[in-house]
């Protein structure tokens, strides 16, 4: 597998930097074609998002991007975020506060978040049954969800003991 699958963890094969070239492209084409701007600071926060496929913090955003702009402060990361959040670019990973790059960027969706406790790393999944079971106990419930993310923590496949 030289590409991420974005309903598996990534393979030792996969190749990172293609990873991320594709969020970055697949980033690009999207704020075009809405009108929107990346902007360089939105770019390089997107960028540092995409870096790996574990969760990362404001503060530690913040950190990494002081090196190429020591003018950045929190409220520059945390307007960076909104809008990629906004534009469907990353997902807010709620129980960690931290933040993850979005497999399916463009496309609104549920998600599955698999969160490994031992290595971190947070995975991307659809999920369609468990979304489809989801949505029909919340119609029975009359609930009317605004979204709907679900979290698991737990060990990867590669964490977990064999």
């Amino acid at each position: 597998m030289t590409d991420f699958d974005p309903d598996h963890a990534p393979e030792p094969e996969h190749d990172h930097n293609l990873c991320i070239r594709n969020a970055i492209s697949v980033a690009e084409q999207l704020c075009l074609s809405r009108g929107v701007q990346l902007t360089p600071i939105r770019h390089k926060v997107l960028e540092l998002i995409w870096n790996s496929h574990k969760a990362v913090k404001a503060y530690d955003l913040l950190d990494q991007l002081r090196p190429v702009n020591d003018a950045a402060k929190p409220s520059t990361v945390y307007r960076a975020l909104d809008f990629l959040l906004e534009q469907g670019l990353i997902h807010r990973v709620e129980s960690l506060n931290a933040f993850v790059g979005c497999h399916r960027s463009g496309t609104q969706h549920d998600q599955l978040l698999l969160i490994c406790t031992a290595c971190h790393t947070v995975e991307e999944r659809g999920a369609p049954s468990v979304i489809q079971s989801l949505s029909e106990e919340l119609q029975t419930a009359g609930f009317s969800p605004q979204r709907k993310t679900i979290e698991i923590h737990g060990l990867c496949r590669s964490c977990r003991p064999q």
